[in-house]
C-alpha cells in the first residue's frame, strides 16, 4: 500500500510539468499585447520595448518559460503587469477564498447527492423515485449562471434571506456567521451539477446492490431493513461516492468560478476573468497553474481514500 502511494506521489512530477508548459504555452498563444494592454496609449514604442526587456518578454520562449517557473518555486509566480504587485499576493487570497466556496460546495454536493440517490435508490420505481429522477433531468440542463440568478432574485430579492453577494457584511465584524450566511446560496448553485451527478450515481449503486444475491440471503435469514441499508448495502456504494466524488472536483471548481462572478465572490476566478481581460499573463499562469495542481492533487486523494477502502489491498499489504 506505502509502494502504491509513493509511486503515484513520484508521478505527480511529470504531470505538473506537462501542465506547467500547457498553461505557459496557452496563455502565450493569446493573441493580445499584455505590454500595450495595460500601459497608455500615449507611450511610445521604444518606452514598450524597454518594458518589454524588463520582463523578459523579448528572450526565447524556453528561457521565458524557464525564468516564470523559477519565479513560480521562489518568488510566488513574479509581478503583475497590471497592478505592479507581487503575483502571490494577489492569487493566494483568492484562491483561499475559492477553497472555502469550493469546500461548502463539494460538502453540499455530496450529502444532498448521496441522500437524494439513496432515497431514489431503495424507492425504486415509485413516486419518490420519479420525482427525484425529474429533479435531476431538470437541473442537469440548467446553465450555472442562469440558476444562480435565479437564487439570487429568491433568496435575496423575494424572501430577503440572504446577501445578494459579497463574502462578508461591511456593516458586521465579518465573523463565521456573517460568513456562513454568504456562503449558503453560492455553495448551492455551485453545487448543482456535482451534487445531481452524485445522485444518479449512488441511485444506481444502490439499486445494483439491492438487487444482488447477497442482500436477498441477508433478507431471507431475518435481517432489518435499517442493517441492511447501514452496515452492507451502504458500506457497498461507499467507494463509488468517493469516487465520484474526486471525479466531479472538477465540475464544482468550474461552477465556482462562474458563481464568483454571480455573487461577487472574491476568489480566484473574479480573479482570473480581470486579468484575462487585461492581458495579465503572470497572473493567469499562476491562476491556472493553481487551479490545476489543486485539482491533481484532489484526484490523487481520492485514489488513495479508494485504495484504503479496498480490502484486497488492504490485506494484501498487511
Amino acid at each position: 500500500m506505502t509502494r502504491r502511494i509513493l509511486w503515484r506521489l513520484a508521478g505527480l512530477v511529470p504531470l505538473l510539468f506537462v501542465i506547467s508548459v500547457l498553461v505557459f504555452s496557452i496563455s502565450k498563444a493569446g493573441p493580445a499585447d499584455p505590454v500595450r494592454s495595460v500601459m497608455s496609449e500615449r507611450m511610445t514604442d521604444e518606452q514598450i520595448e524597454q518594458i518589454r526587456e524588463a520582463y523578459g518578454l523579448t528572450r526565447p520562449a524556453w528561457e521565458q518559460y524557464l525564468s516564470w517557473l523559477g519565479d513560480m518555486v521562489t518568488n510566488g509566480g513574479g509581478i503583475s503587469l497590471s497592478v505592479r504587485s507581487p503575483v502571490s499576493e494577489i492569487v493566494l487570497p483568492a484562491f483561499g477564498n475559492t477553497l472555502v466556496l469550493g469546500a461548502a460546495a463539494t460538502v453540499v454536493a455530496v450529502v444532498l447527492g448521496v441522500a437524494i440517490g439513496f432515497a431514489s435508490g431503495i424507492r425504486h420505481g415509485r413516486l419518490v423515485d420519479r420525482v427525484a429522477m425529474l429533479f435531476v433531468q431538470v437541473g442537469s440542463n440548467l446553465p450555472i449562471y442562469w440558476f444562480g440568478l435565479i437564487i439570487i432574485w429568491l433568496t435575496a430579492v423575494q424572501w430577503r434571506l440572504l446577501p445578494a453577494g459579497g463574502m462578508h457584511d461591511l456593516r458586521s465584524d465579518g465573523g463565521f456567521g456573517d460568513l456562513l450566511l454568504h456562503l449558503i446560496a453560492p455553495a448551492f448553485a455551485a453545487s448543482l451539477v456535482s451534487m445531481l451527478i452524485i445522485a444518479r450515481f449512488v441511485r444506481s449503486a444502490v439499486i445494483e446492490s439491492d438487487r444482488s444475491d447477497y442482500i436477498r440471503t441477508y433478507r431471507s435469514q431475518g435481517f432489518g431493513r435499517a442493517v441492511i441499508l447501514g452496515k452492507h448495502i451502504g458500506r457497498n456504494v461507499l467507494p463509488p461516492i468517493v469516487n465520484i466524488t474526486g471525479l466531479t472536483v472538477g465540475s464544482v471548481i468550474t461552477g465556482v468560478v462562474f458563481v464568483e462572478t454571480i455573487f461577487s465572490w472574491p476568489g480566484i476566478g473574479s480573479v482570473l476573468l480581470t486579468a484575462i481581460a487585461g492581458s495579465d499573463y503572470p497572473v493567469i499562469q499562476s491562476g491556472i497553474l493553481l487551479v490545476a495542481t489543486s485539482f491533481v492533487i484532489v484526484n490523487l486523494i481520492t485514489d488513495v481514500v479508494l485504495d484504503l477502502l479496498n480490502p484486497r489491498l488492504r490485506h494484501g499489504a498487511a
